[in-house]
């Protein structure tokens, strides 16, 4: 019981861990466009490309490295690295993923796309491509979520109603935690870029055919750096990602401003029943309190007065007059109370108009001299 046994690995340990290695579904394209698709596993793979097993370890993130003159992009699923003479998509098998490998970018890899990079080497437009995809990505989410939440903001933000549709809370709060999600995906996207451009070195090391191919080396240091086009590449698409992270921030700002406005109608409408409700109470105050000389003279007592057939006419008067003056009464006392104050008093002085050579002048006075040469101006006038 209290020996210890040490079991040495066998070859079929050996063998099981070579088993279970990941394979990729792996799609290639090279610069004419053509298309092969193969499955191969990790650890062939990352020897046949001269890497590391960490460099095809993808995570859901967002990256752009270099590796071995290789480029490895990480955009959350989309998975590739990029060579001088080829690009691989690893893990190619989505549905809206598949398509766009198979109907868009081989052609923009051959040339026939829109890509401005088409008289570059093969890796500007293999990076122009996939980051045009995933920008293109994120402005179609922007797309949809925009018109849905401007239709729900306009059906809330009403003044004439005094209750809000509990359905139509709940999509704006679906769609505003699907904003909050680009938000993040748009704000990731343009931090991995910016580290790119902060970076001099990173810039040079993702131009690979500027230290593979001699001609394209001459030609960079003939005038037509490279490295120059790549970061003007980059700083495209990342003024894209902040022209769209401007979009959704405004987007948020108008679903603040409405929820603002919604619960000012509500507080409008909820005074609105306050104010009623009080003055039904000073109403029914007043009456009680003059009702009391009707309680009065309807008890069971004797007096001479109840004989006079005048006395009712002339209770039942004091009565409902007495009431309506105490509730004018209280309404006054009420309104003093509750309604806004009067604006301040303007001088009549300053509302008359001034001519506009003098206003010009003011303006320029206030502009160009001292604040007490301003006063002394403004006085004269």
């Amino acid at each position: 019981a209290g020996k210890f046994y040490q079991y040495a690995p066998t070859e079929t340990s050996q063998a099981t861990l070579a088993s279970v290695s990941p394979v990729f579904a792996v799609m290639k394209f090279d610069k004419e466009g053509n298309t092969t698709c193969f499955d191969k596993k990790k650890t062939e793979l990352y020897q046949e490309l001269g890497l590391q097993a960490r460099d095809l370890r993808f995570q859901h993130v967002m990256s752009i490295a270099t590796r071995n003159n290789r480029i490895i992009m990480r955009m959350e699923f989309l998975k590739a690295v990029i060579t001088p003479e080829f690009l691989l998509i690893l893990d190619y098998r989505n549905s809206s993923l598949e398509h766009w490998l198979l109907n868009e970018l081989a052609p923009q890899l051959a040339g026939e796309g829109q890509l401005v990079t088409y008289s570059l080497p093969f890796e500007f437009r293999a990076i122009e491509a996939i980051l045009q995809y995933w920008i293109s990505k994120l402005q179609g989410r922007l797309n949809t979520l925009q018109p849905q939440i401007l239709e729900t903001l306009e059906a809330l933000v009403d003044p004439k109603l005094s209750s809000v549709d509990r359905s139509k809370l709940h999509i704006l709060l679906q769609n505003g935690k699907s904003l909050s999600e680009l938000e993040t995906d748009v704000k990731v996207f343009k931090e991995t870029i910016l580290e790119i451009l902060d970076e001099e070195e990173v810039i040079e090391e993702l131009c690979l055919s500027k230290w593979t191919d001699l001609q394209v080396f001459e030609e960079s240091m003939s005038g037509i750096d490279h490295a120059e086009e790549m970061e003007l590449l980059l700083e495209n698409y990342y003024r894209q990602a902040e022209d769209l992270l401007n979009e959704a921030r405004e987007l948020r700002v108008l679903i603040d401003d409405s929820e603002s406005i919604i619960f000012i109608n509500l507080d409008s409408h909820r005074n609105v029943m306050m104010r009623l409700n009080l003055q039904l109470t000073m109403g029914t105050f007043s009456v009680s309190l003059f009702g009391l000389m009707g309680v009065a003279f309807g008890m069971n007592l004797e007096s001479s007065l109840e004989e006079d057939p005048r006395i009712f006419w002339l209770v039942t008067g004091i009565m409902f007059l007495g009431s309506g003056l105490m509730w004018r009464r209280l309404l006054s006392f009420l309104g003093r109370h509750l309604d806004p104050p009067l604006p301040p008093h303007v001088p009549a002085v300053l509302k008359k108009s001034q001519p506009a050579a003098g206003r010009v002048e003011i303006k320029t006075n206030l502009k160009g001299e001292t604040f007490g040469l301003s006063r002394s101006t403004l006085t004269n006038q």
